[in-house]
C-alpha cells in the first residue's frame, strides 16, 4: 500500500513536470530539399555549435519528405525544425508549432524565387511554350508540402494560366526534392521541373556542371525567407534560450562561414504571421480550381466559393492588422 501510494505520489509529480523540464535532448528537424548525407553535412557546424550553447545534446532529425518531419514534431520527436511557409503552416496548425525566427540569405535579401527550369538545350524559353506543349512532356513537381517546389508554382505558373492539374496537363508527372528535380532534369530524365533560387545556389558550388546544363524559363515573386519553428509547449526559458542561439548566430567569421555552406548570413525575429500570406495563396489556388471545376452543381460551387470567399475576407484582415496587406 506504501509503495503504492509513492508510485501514485511520483507519478502526479512527473505529470507536473512540463515537456521541456524533462527534456534530456533538443530534436531538430531538417525539411527534405536534398539528399539527407547532403544535409547532415550542411547543418552539422551549426547543430555543433547550438549543443554547445544550449548546454545540452541537439541531434539532427531527418525524413524522406516533408511530411515526415512535421509528423514528427507533432508526436514530439523533434522539438524545433527548419520549414518552408507551405510546411510551416502544417507544423504550426497540426504539430503544435510556432514562428519564432525566419533566415536571412547569403546575400542579405528578404526572401528567394521559385523557378521552372528546363534543360539548357531544350528549345523551350518561356512558361508559355512549356504549357502549350504539356501533352508532349513530362514535368517534376516539388514535395506537395513545398512552398517553392509546389505552393507558388502551383498557383502562378500554373493556375493563373489556366492549368488546375498538373497531373493531368502533362504527358507523366512526378515529385522530387530541389535536388532530386535539378539533377533529372540535367541529366535529360525529365524535361521540367521546379527548383528555387538557393538551391541553384547549392547546386553550383556542389555540382557546377549539372546546374550548367540548367534554363531558368519562370521565376515566381518574392518568397518570404524559410521560418524557424520550435513547439509551443516547450518551457519559455527554453524557447528563449534557443531564440536567443538562433537570431544572435552568425556575428563572428566562424559563424559566417557556417552559414555560408547553407547560403544563409543570419536570422531574424519572426511570428506565425509570417505564413498568412501562404495561407492565402492556397485559398487563391483553391478558389481557381473550384471556378474551374465543371464536375460541381451550380449551388455546390457557388456554397464553396462563398466558404473560401469568407476565409480569405478574414485572411486580408489578418493580414492589415499584421500591416501585410496584399
Amino acid at each position: 500500500m506504501v509503495r503504492t501510494l509513492l508510485a501514485l505520489a511520483l507519478g502526479c509529480a512527473l505529470t507536473t513536470l512540463s515537456a521541456a523540464e524533462m527534456l534530456k535532448q533538443l530534436d531538430f528537424g531538417i525539411i527534405s530539399t536534398e539528399s539527407s548525407q547532403n544535409l547532415k553535412q550542411d547543418f552539422e557546424p551549426l547543430r555543433g555549435d547550438m549543443e554547445a550553447a544550449m548546454g545540452m545534446p541537439v541531434k539532427l532529425f531527418f525524413a524522406s519528405d516533408y511530411a515526415g518531419v512535421i509528423e514528427a514534431m507533432r508526436f514530439n520527436k523533434v522539438q524545433l525544425g527548419w520549414f518552408g511557409n507551405k510546411s510551416g503552416i502544417d507544423a504550426v496548425d497540426r504539430a503544435n508549432g510556432e514562428v519564432f525566427c525566419q533566415c536571412i540569405d547569403a546575400d542579405g535579401n528578404p526572401g528567394y524565387y521559385s523557378l521552372i527550369v528546363v534543360h539548357k538545350d531544350s528549345p523551350i524559353n518561356t512558361l508559355q511554350e512549356l504549357l502549350a506543349k504539356g501533352k508532349e512532356l513530362s514535368f517534376s513537381n516539388g514535395d506537395p508540402q513545398s512552398t517553392s517546389g509546389f505552393l507558388v508554382p502551383s498557383y502562378y505558373a500554373f493556375a493563373k494560366n489556366g492549368v488546375m492539374d498538373v497531373n493531368k496537363h502533362f504527358k507523366a508527372v512526378k515529385n522530387g526534392n530541389h535536388e532530386a528535380n535539378a539533377m533529372a532534369v540535367a541529366n535529360k530524365q525529365v524535361d521540367a521541373a521546379t527548383f528555387n533560387t538557393e538551391a541553384m545556389f547549392k547546386l553550383e558550388a556542389r555540382s557546377p556542371d549539372a546546374a550548367k546544363n540548367l534554363k531558368q524559363i519562370w521565376k515566381s515573386p518574392l518568397i518570404a525567407s524559410d521560418p524557424i519553428i520550435y513547439r509551443q509547449d516547450l518551457d519559455a526559458g527554453l524557447k528563449q534560450k534557443i531564440a536567443g542561439f538562433f537570431i544572435g548566430y552568425g556575428k563572428t567569421e566562424e559563424q559566417k562561414k557556417r552559414l555560408a555552406v547553407l547560403k544563409w548570413s543570419g536570422f531574424k525575429a519572426s511570428t506565425n504571421d509570417q505564413l498568412l500570406p501562404y495561407r492565402q495563396l492556397g485559398l487563391l489556388k483553391d478558389r481557381a480550381k473550384t471556378e474551374a471545376d465543371n464536375k460541381l452543381s451550380a449551388a455546390d460551387k457557388a456554397a464553396k466559393l462563398a466558404e473560401i470567399d469568407g476565409k480569405l475576407t478574414t485572411l486580408a484582415d489578418q493580414l492589415a492588422k499584421a500591416g501585410m496587406a496584399q
